[in-house]
């Protein structure tokens, strides 16, 4: 009897990290895999593209997988091919050079790919073969980050189209390199879905102290192409309504990302926003075909479900792809009678048995030096405002870069934003993941950042708090890898996959480290 043929069309981080939950089950011969990407790269963290193209990390060390690893395990990898389409009623996967992969199970994990705005001399077409011109980037893939690296290395004026979290965190990222950086946005201020305006207008004026022009409220219509050295048209300028200019040599397109699912819609599957998928990633009546990360939309069956009934899209974090691969491993593990890392046991019920936990709302952590930002909830309501059951505590010290806003119901965070105040913000962080009573005295938060920097709150010391949000990995576990000999954070990555994810919590595996050879100094 041939054993069960799953093929996983992406091969992206969410991807790697279903392979490496199916591996056990490849290994003992009872499930046969195939990956296939359309990169010529191997899996890689893309949140931390924008740290490759300033030079602060590697290739290597945002790799997240090793094809030649799996291929002795046992799984076939396809790198540089191309799915043409998918004939669900063969259960087959044909590749743009011929070769057709029959299935027992199809997994999409295609990701999701940037948005062109509709600008004058841009082609917004994904498929086009020459989409951007020299000097545009999305700053999505490998190539991206070199394009990036080649403007730094040459002190470049570089032109982030968007005050979203990546645009500016690039934006951090490439002005502390040494080039020069504005930000171009719509809207009234950075970071407009994550955080209030108040919160909004202190991070561009940090933004502003550091150097970097923030041009707000604007409304981008074109660009304008120049003469490269060899003659070839290239970026210069940025044309916005009213007649302004930002002039440039590299323009970042940071505009959001939309999935990518149009091989899932050629194969009759249905979709909104990403792959509609029930509560156990199935596609909406095809229980043989899966979707995981960015191309995924969880919207079941049930008109009166509540988890259902925002419509929302795909996350588009690493965190729920990387808990979805983990959880779907165990249940393809089940079809092949074997247990796997989500499943109850190897009955091939693993979806019914084990539900998929539904994501908590997500905490927003700006990655950047010296500019701290965490948010999560709604923090759009004031302190004055009338609002049922809704108590809001705010403190503001713009002319510092410092802000904190709060929102309990019953005592219990429903939406905090934080700038400038790290200590206060990770507190406040864990209080919300936890659904914890914030203090009857607020302010006692805020003395987290004193003078003194030796307060640390409640939350904060607990050993079992969850310091890598993206791989779930709780402090006991980082300061156990510690304790046997690990001495530097890619030693704690490498150990328990904490800080792989969106990097946000070196900072705190740090000061793990540190915290535990520190009798030793003194």
């Amino acid at each position: 009897m041939r054993v069960p043929h799953v093929v996983v069309v992406g091969y992206g981080p969410v991807a790697a990290r279903l392979a490496d939950g199916l591996l056990p089950s490849v290994r003992r011969g009872t499930l046969a895999l195939t990956i296939i990407g359309e990169e010529a790269a191997p899996a890689y963290n893309r949140v931390l593209v924008a740290d490759l193209g300033v030079g602060r990390t590697t290739e290597e060390a945002i790799s997240v997988s090793d094809p030649a690893g799996l291929a002795a395990a046992g799984v076939s990898v396809r790198m540089g091919v191309r799915v043409r389409r998918v004939d669900r009623a063969r259960q087959a996967v044909l590749l743009a050079d011929g070769t057709t992969l029959p299935y027992s199970r199809l997994v999409f994990a295609t990701g999701a790919r940037p948005v062109v705005p509709p600008l004058h001399g841009l082609n917004p077409d994904p498929d086009a073969p020459a989409a951007l011109p020299r000097g545009v980037t999305a700053l999505r893939d490998l190539a991206d980050a070199a394009v990036l690296r080649r403007a730094v290395e040459r002190r470049q004026r570089v032109v982030v189209l968007g005050g979203g979290i990546l645009g500016l965190e690039a934006a951090l990222a490439a002005h502390d390199e040494g080039a020069e950086v504005a930000v171009v946005h719509h809207g009234p201020h950075t970071l407009g879905r994550s955080i209030d305006a108040g919160a909004g207008h202190t991070v561009a004026a940090a933004l502003r102290a550091r150097g970097i022009t923030v041009v707000a409220d604007a409304r981008a219509l074109g660009v304008e192409l120049g003469r490269a050295d060899d003659g070839a048209p290239a970026f210069s300028g940025l044309l916005l309504d009213g007649g302004a200019r930002v002039a440039g040599e590299l323009l970042v397109l940071s505009c959001g990302v939309r999935a990518r699912a149009g091989l899932a819609e050629g194969a009759g599957l249905a979709v909104d926003r990403g792959i509609l998928v029930d509560h156990g990633l199935a596609a909406l009546h095809d229980p043989h075909v899966f979707a995981i990360g960015d191309c995924a939309q969880v919207r079941c069956l049930d008109a009166s479900c509540a988890d259902c009934a925002p419509g929302n899209g795909p996350l588009g974090l690493i965190g729920p792809g990387w808990r979805q691969a983990d959880w779907l491993a165990g249940v393809l593990a089940g079809i092949a009678g074997a247990p796997g890392p989500g499943a109850a046991g190897g009955t091939g019920s693993a979806a019914a048995d084990v539900p998929l936990p539904a994501e908590r709302a997500p905490v927003m952590m700006l990655k950047a030096r010296g500019v701290d930002v965490v948010a999560a909830g709604d923090v759009a309501s004031g302190p004055f405002d009338d609002v049922p059951g809704l108590a809001v505590s705010m403190w503001a010290d713009p002319e510092h870069g410092k802000y904190v806003k709060m929102g309990t119901r019953g005592g219990v965070l429903a939406g905090f934003v934080s700038v400038g105040m790290p200590r206060t913000g990770a507190e406040l962080a864990l209080l919300f993941e936890r659904g914890s009573e914030l203090p009857a005295d607020r302010s006692a938060l805020l003395r987290l950042d004193g003078p003194d920097g030796l307060a640390v709150g409640a939350a904060a010391s607990d050993p079992s708090r969850t310091v890598c949000r993206c791989a779930g990995v709780p402090a006991e576990t980082i300061t156990a890898a510690v304790a046997g000999g690990c001495e530097s954070v890619a030693d704690v990555s490498a150990a328990t996959r904490a800080g792989t994810g969106c990097g946000g919590c070196h900072g705190q595996i740090r000061e793990l480290i540190e915290a535990h050879f520190a009798p030793a100094v003194h």
